[in-house]
């Protein structure tokens, strides 16, 4: 009797630390989305004019800034730091958004095309969200395909870099958005059933899972949908 009473109370403890962190993760992922609509909003309003003259070295300046940010997020991600860290990176990453913002609002339809993408985003994240909290499965044996295809995808910017291809462009976004909702599922399966503990992690993987899935369905829309004035 008192070995399944021992055997209750760890799996009830284990169960309120996965909701907390669930919690914490949602509440900090929301809270992220304000400095990133901020910086969009600063974005919008600045000259890119630097990244047009040298796109290769701004494109990797770029690359380097949001890899240092996510070491940085890591190292201080069971302190406050690594909540003013990764704000701090959202922030960045809402300003880089308004190349592409500024481009797609010179469409006709451009605020539609926006508004479309932010919604689909909203309906890809809740969906699989909700599918990867509710579902029995285990979703942890994605683990080793999902390395392998984030490998592939980052070799693929990096060379997209060079060669400025606009097919392998379209491709990249193809495949971010399936990448990044097939992370969606993992990520939150995992802190469901206890193997992320860190909310500050979680978000931060959740989140730029959320912004790539955006990014990617916007530029699809602007090559398909957008509607030249």
């Amino acid at each position: 009797m008192q070995r399944e009473f021992n055997t209750y109370t760890q799996a009830g403890a284990l169960d309120s630390v996965q909701h907390r962190v669930l919690r914490n993760t949602y509440w900090l992922l929301g809270l992220s989305l304000i400095p990133t609509a901020i910086g969009a909003l600063v974005g919008i309003n600045m000259s890119f004019a630097f990244m047009a003259a040298s796109p290769i070295l701004s494109s990797l300046l770029f690359l380097g800034a949001i890899y240092g940010l996510f070491f940085a997020i890591e190292a201080n991600k069971y302190s406050t730091t690594g909540v003013y860290l990764l704000l701090a990176l959202t922030f960045v990453m809402g300003i880089m958004l308004g190349p592409l913002l500024q481009f797609t609002l010179a469409f006709r339809n451009g605020a539609q095309l926006i508004a479309l993408a932010a919604g689909g985003t909203a309906a890809v994240f809740f969906t699989l969200a909700g599918i990867a909290s509710t579902s029995k499965r285990d979703f942890s044996g994605m683990a080793n395909f999902l390395t392998v295809g984030a490998i592939v995808l980052m070799i693929a910017v990096v060379a997209n870099i060079f060669l400025r291809l606009p097919m392998l462009q379209l491709v990249l976004c193809g495949g971010f958005m399936l990448f990044s909702s097939l992370m969606i599922l993992f990520n939150v399966n995992q802190i469901v059933r206890g193997g992320e503990t860190n909310y500050i992690t979680a978000t931060l993987s959740l989140y730029m899972n959320i912004y790539n899935i955006f990014v990617s369905l916007l530029e699809i829309l602007g090559i398909f949908g957008g509607d030249r004035r």
